[in-house]
């Protein structure tokens, strides 16, 4: 029995040991963009919401159709009575008209015949409002996997200026160790090495501020993708963009024929027509009907014998009055019209300027990338210059801090360009109606 223990756990471990490597690879598996855009799609809980409302949506399609079908209820009652309608004739016994005790079971179905085809706008305005619903999940998507790409490079450009940082720090480091041998043989001053110490300082701040802005970012990533927290954030991305030079015509016009905004804006308006032709049909008649049957007693001539029974009935119902309330709910239902093509119009006017706006940003990033670069080689030429003259005694310490901060910035710079041609490029996508997520 030991044996057959033993040989069991052996067993055992063997395979946890064989299984490790292959839940370490899964978890340190690389994030990339198109993943966490999967991710946050799959488990938001904003998305899920959403996605309820279009089922609930659905729903009110199959009620809204439940008016062309007959309402159908059965029912069953007792009724006792005293007195009841009872006569003689010529001294003969008491002859009653109807039991003290009734009894009635039925099944009953109600139907309308001719409404001037309110239902039929009834089940328009359900169906456009699922594709409302639909437009909103869609909007929802989209904005969530928009952010997931603002935080997944944001993260991307704080890991790159943190490096920065880092580099700047470790050249001043190493110009603080030659300026405090300068200054223990007399050839630097206190200042000198003061002015390296509180520029060191200044860059350890920075990376503190930016280690603060990375966990937040993480945090928030982790949030809207669902990653635990005990789980390696691997990021895997570049800035490496080639943005497409568009004209902005066509842009306005893909924009206005693939935007969402747009999309529901048209399925407001649509909606609000809708209403008004419900309201416009509530004045008029309705015709309906009504059969039933069931058994009862109390009819002639055995009126204690439970006998079948059937009735049928056509209902005219025409609406003469009803204080001024259909009046007021046309009247409300032709301002929300109005109002719903205002709003389509002021939807138009706004994507036209998001993509004449995104556009020229986006040309802008672009250009920036190209002066930037520029500026960091010849930063990086000055500071290598820089360097040389201070360890040759023929530059202040001053000037080596100087070009050490402006090869620091002229490499943020460049970064910062990088990320904004990225972030612009994906929000020239959001405000053309071009699917990225």
């Amino acid at each position: 029995m030991n044996r057959i223990l033993t040989e069991t756990v052996r067993i055992a471990a063997t395979a946890l040991m064989l299984s490790w490597p292959l839940l370490a690879i899964g978890a340190e598996e690389p994030l990339t963009i198109e993943k966490t855009i999967r991710l946050v799609r799959e488990n938001h809980p904003a998305l899920k919401a959403a996605a309820d409302d279009v089922s609930a949506a659905d729903a009110r399609i199959t009620q809204s159709r439940s008016a062309y079908l007959p309402q159908i209820s059965a029912s069953a009652g007792y009724t006792y009575l005293d007195p009841v309608s009872e006569m003689s004739f010529f001294g003969s016994p008491m002859l009653k008209f109807m039991p003290n005790d009734n009894y009635e079971a039925k099944i009953t179905a109600k139907a309308t015949l001719f409404d001037f085809g309110k239902r039929g706008a009834t089940v328009d305005l359900a169906k456009t409002g699922k594709k409302t619903a639909e437009h909103s999940l869609e909007i929802s998507q989209r904005e969530l996997s928009f952010q997931a790409v603002q935080l997944f490079y944001g993260i991307l450009f704080i890991r790159e200026s943190i490096k920065v940082e880092e580099k700047e720090i470790a050249a001043l480091s190493k110009a603080l160790d030659f300026t405090t041998k300068r200054y223990k043989t007399g050839a630097a001053t206190r200042f000198d090495v003061l002015s390296t110490e509180v520029r060191i300082a200044g860059a350890k701040s920075k990376m503190l501020d930016l280690n603060h802005d990375l966990l937040r970012q993480e945090l928030t990533l982790r949030r809207l993708t669902g990653i635990a927290d005990n789980l390696p954030l691997n990021i895997q991305g570049s800035f490496a963009v080639a943005p497409a030079i568009h004209e902005n015509t066509g842009l306005v016009k893909q924009a206005l024929e693939q935007r969402l905004e747009m999309q529901l804006a048209n399925e407001h308006e649509k909606a609000a027509q809708q209403r008004r032709s419900i309201t416009m049909k509530d004045g008029l008649p309705v015709i309906s009907g009504s059969t039933s049957y069931g058994v009862t007693n109390g009819l002639m001539p055995d009126i204690y014998e439970i006998r079948e029974s059937f009735a049928g009935s056509l209902h005219l119902e025409v609406p003469l009055f009803s204080g001024f309330k259909t009046s007021a709910e046309r009247q409300e239902a032709t301002a929300l019209m109005h109002a719903a093509r205002n709003r389509k119009f002021d939807t138009e006017q706004q994507v036209k300027s998001d993509v004449e706006e995104t556009a020229h940003a986006l040309q802008t990033a672009s250009e920036k990338i190209t002066t930037t670069e520029v500026q960091v080689q010849q930063a990086k030429l000055a500071a290598e210059h820089a360097r040389a003259r201070y360890e040759n005694g023929m530059a202040t310490v001053l000037d080596l801090l100087n070009t050490e901060a402006s090869l620091s910035q002229a490499e943020l710079a460049r970064l910062q360009a990088d990320y904004a041609c990225v972030i612009n490029s994906y929000m020239l996508k959001r405000a053309t109606g071009e699917i990225f997520w």
